[in-house]
């Protein structure tokens, strides 16, 4: 983990899997990682100390935060990930990888991961 910590970062909000969905995320990306994992240590509306996981994690250089906390809210088209691509192979590899086991395609380059999370994978030049 880098010593200085952003002042903006994207968290996102998982019924169960964020830990998972981390770790498949930074395999599929360079420049990726698992950052830290931890259990909140005492109740919350979510659940029992040490049911709710927090998790950093850093994909194509940027950060971003999830929580595996329950059922709030899915995730829906009004958010998504943006992956500018250089080229075809570059879109059909990050493609392919996010549709495995569960994902669905949509239309214009747009696709919904195994845990209902949005992503484009389209062209830098659009």
């Amino acid at each position: 983990m880098t010593s200085t910590r952003p002042k903006v970062l994207t968290h996102l909000w998982y019924a169960d899997g964020a830990e998972e969905a981390a770790r498949f995320y930074a395999s599929v990306f360079p420049d990726s990682r698992v950052d830290r994992v931890w259990t909140l240590p005492t109740d919350s509306p979510s659940g029992p100390a040490g049911s709710v996981k927090v998790v950093d994690f850093t994909l194509l250089g940027q950060r971003f935060q999830a929580i595996s906390a329950g059922p709030h809210h899915e995730f829906n088209d009004a958010i998504s990930i943006v992956v500018l691509c250089e080229d075809q192979a570059e879109i059909d590899r990050y493609w392919d990888a996010l549709l495995q086991n569960g994902g669905r395609p949509q239309a214009c380059g747009w696709l919904i991961d195994r845990w209902g999370l949005r992503w484009q994978i389209v062209p830098r030049s659009l």
